[in-house]
């Protein structure tokens, strides 16, 4: 039994008003993600010379690991390079917003921190920036997932989540997974 004209409009009609209210959801639920939740992908485009990034600026070894700065933000600095994460251990505040910022002078890394929603690439000539509070306190794996040679197995850190009136800094701000 062959369908007629006008029942093939109607159901390709109904399949597009279908397939118009499930992109519609879809972009409400994005709108939702973005605006009330703050999910947001990784926006900053910052550059810098993967081969002098150790030798001034922010990522010079003395300014690496967790730092309370001048308008009271914490933020993390990390180097990703082959086949290590500088400094190995981070500690951080839980419930308080934190900024990791990461670099790398060599290959592209990827890092995830383990039972958090913190997962993004590290490109050489550009600084990964993320957002995150983290709820739970404990040591947390920061694995590589992203295969950057031979060693990239062995290619792990620590963040290290202390209680907030437990995260304590030195007299520059400095905090480190260093027993006091």
């Amino acid at each position: 039994m062959a369908a007629t004209e006008h029942e093939v409009q109607r159901s390709e009609l109904r399949w597009a008003v279908a397939v118009s209210v499930f992109v519609l959801i879809v972009f409400g639920l994005t709108l939702f993600a973005a605006l009330a939740l703050h999910r947001n992908p990784p926006s900053n485009l910052e550059r810098i010379d993967p081969a002098t990034l150790h030798l001034s600026g922010e990522f010079t070894e003395p300014n690496l690991g967790t730092r309370i700065e001048q308008n009271g933000q914490v933020t993390t600095r990390i180097v990703a390079t082959q086949f290590a994460f500088v400094p190995p251990c981070v500690v951080v505040p839980a419930d308080r917003e934190v900024t990791l910022r990461l670099a790398s002078p060599d290959v592209i890394h990827g890092i995830l921190v383990s039972g958090t929603n913190v997962n993004t690439m590290v490109v050489p000539g550009y600084v990964s920036q993320v957002h995150t509070v983290f709820r739970t306190t404990g040591d947390l794996l920061m694995p590589c997932h992203e295969f950057c040679g031979f060693g990239h197995s062995q290619m792990l850190a620590r963040v290290r989540v202390v209680p907030a009136d437990q995260f304590r800094t030195d007299a520059e701000g400095r905090a480190s997974c260093a027993a006091p």
